[in-house]
């Protein structure tokens, strides 16, 4: 081979175009395998898709819901706010705190007043029943009735 004139930097030529078809030959090769890997993730991306979807659908209607509870309750709770800023004032009085003492005070006074009167009243209700009692204590007796 010797005899054949050789025709400078052809061997290079011809080396690169060999290189550049073995790399598209490697890519064609790998082609269906990246092909599939993006059909699985267009699957998935639809797949999520989807379900986001649901999702906002559900928040939509969820969000009705509540439009509509707060259509409800909005009314009553703005007639309400009057009554409660005039109780939020009654309760910030500084007389209020002191309720809890005054009560516990009144309870120690009245109970012992409170059971002597129902121990009077017992007492008064069994010395009405002696013979006579009634003409002493000064009550009348009804008037009888015209059949009895």
């Amino acid at each position: 081979m010797s005899g054949v004139a050789k025709i400078p930097g052809l061997d290079s030529v011809v080396t690169g175009v060999l290189s550049v078809m073995q790399a598209q030959t490697e890519a064609l090769a790998a082609l269906p395998g990246a092909v599939q890997s993006l059909s699985a993730a267009v699957k998935n991306l639809a797949d999520a898709t989807a379900g986001a979807k649901d999702t906002i659908q559900t928040m939509n209607r969820l969000a009705h819901r509540i439009e509509g509870i707060v259509e409800e309750l909005e009314g009553p709770l703005k007639a309400l706010a009057p009554g409660m800023e005039r109780m939020a004032k009654v309760i910030d009085d500084p007389i209020v705190s002191t309720l809890p003492d005054a009560l516990t005070q009144a309870r120690r006074d009245l109970l012992p007043v409170l059971r002597t009167i129902a121990e009077t009243n017992e007492r008064i209700a069994s010395l009405a029943s002696l013979p006579g009692a009634s003409t002493l204590l000064g009550w009348r007796r009804p008037a009888s009735s015209p059949g009895s």
